[in-house]
């Protein structure tokens, strides 16, 4: 069965309660619950990790191979602005990933529009809510399928 590792970054726990007019209202327990449905219906199993630490987001990446991890879907949050250091693990694994965002990140705040981890992976996915993570799980289950 192929695993596919996904990474909610920095405040995530705190959907459905914190800037819902950006957000929305949906909580990370409902996005993973979606992801999970849509994983079991086609086959594939799914390690979902959360954390507010940049160390252990670098770890679970780095590890991935480890694992046996095919491909990774990430929302690095506030680190996606900031992390050299997600970025080059994300380049150093050589697994497939894509990045994925709630909010149209180009139509925010200047510091939030560029994203240092998006050239180091397949693609990006970033304003259309839970579809984004949808998307992006779809995307990667089309990739390592093949």
């Amino acid at each position: 069965m192929k695993r596919i590792l996904v990474i909610h970054g920095p405040n995530l726990n705190l959907l459905g309660q914190r800037e819902t007019e950006i957000y929305g209202k949906v909580t990370l327990v409902e996005i993973n619950s979606e992801l999970n449905k849509i994983a079991a219906a086609q086959g594939v199993s799914l390690e979902v990790i959360q954390s507010n630490h940049e160390g252990d987001i670098v770890d679970a990446i780095g590890h991935a191979s480890d694992k046996n991890i095919d491909a990774i879907l990430i929302n690095p949050a506030a680190y996606t602005h900031t992390s050299v250091a997600i970025r080059d693990a994300v380049s150093a694994v050589k697994v497939p990933t894509v990045e994925v965002h709630l909010s149209n990140i180009y139509k925010r705040e200047d510091f939030r529009q560029k994203s240092l981890i998006a050239p180091a992976t397949y693609g990006q996915i970033t304003g259309l809510g839970v579809d984004s993570y949808k998307l992006g799980l779809q995307a990667l289950i089309n990739l390592i399928k093949v």
